[in-house]
């Protein structure tokens, strides 16, 4: 127990050694720094939700379009930006694991972490901001929201455990998967509820993982103002098939790697 606890306080140094690094390396020191992180999905979220406000009205469904779409959009921004993230991410940053208390997980994990924690801060902005205007509601059941929000990031962390080996052994998926984010966009639940669809279409977009956190997230914010649908089972199973696929490719990927 000793040396797990010991071996978890170095693995956590390293972690934010290098989380610092990848800020200062992507960001620098001017400006607003890595501030950056939180700006750009506040801001996509912002326009894409004035957008659908002047598009359709106020209101969808009996919700607020803007809160809606802004609720929706900032998880899939961070969604978008973890998969690119980790794209190529081992060779990039190979010359590190000289170290032996570096390892390749640490990359991911650190690069994860990063664009999650600025979508985690664009949400709470963006939130308090609009609610100043009334355009955002006090969330009804706070813990619904956070476990909604943990199961959307927990698939998305363990499909970045893939990308980032995959990547390494294949060049065709750096091309592929900006195609390949934007067509899984209608299984992500950005822009609807499961009760806006038909039961057909609500049988197979609840297989999808970030379905069902999307579902929980925003019962969590709008409470009994929309009917949610979700089986917190299907991302947690998934999460645990696709997090072992990656974990297996990583340590295959560590073996042939060459350090420099």
């Amino acid at each position: 127990m000793e040396k797990a606890l010991k071996a978890w306080k170095v693995q956590r140094r390293v972690i934010v050694a290098l989380m610092i690094r990848e800020l200062t390396t992507r960001f620098g020191r001017e400006n607003i720094g890595f501030l950056w992180v939180m700006a750009e999905p506040l801001l996509f979220a912002s326009l894409v939700g004035l957008l659908y406000s002047f598009m359709i009205g106020d209101q969808e469904h009996g919700v607020g379009v803007i809160a809606f779409i802004a609720s929706g959009y900032i998880p899939l921004t961070v969604m978008r930006n973890s998969f690119g993230r980790c794209v190529n991410i081992f060779v990039a940053n190979s010359a590190l694991l000289y170290h032996r208390q570096v390892l390749v997980l640490d990359f991911v994990i650190v690069r994860f972490m990063i664009e999650m924690i600025g979508g985690m801060m664009a949400f709470l902005l963006i939130g308090t901001i609009l609610a100043l205007f009334g355009l955002f509601p006090i969330p009804a059941h706070v813990g619904d929201l956070l476990a909604g929000w943990c199961l959307y990031m927990l698939f998305v962390f363990s499909v970045c455990l893939v990308i980032a080996p995959a990547s390494e052994l294949s060049e065709a998926l750096e091309k592929l998967l900006p195609v390949t984010v934007y067509v899984a966009i209608p299984l992500s639940g950005t822009f609807n509820m499961v009760s806006w669809l038909t039961p057909a279409a609500r049988d197979v977009v609840l297989w999808s993982p970030f379905v069902n956190g999307m579902e929980l997230m925003r019962y969590g914010l709008f409470g009994d103002a929309v009917r949610p649908y979700f089986n917190i089972w299907v991302p947690l199973g998934a999460s645990a098939g696709v997090a072992a696929v990656g974990l297996a490719l990583c340590r295959r990927v560590r073996r042939i790697m060459v350090v420099e």
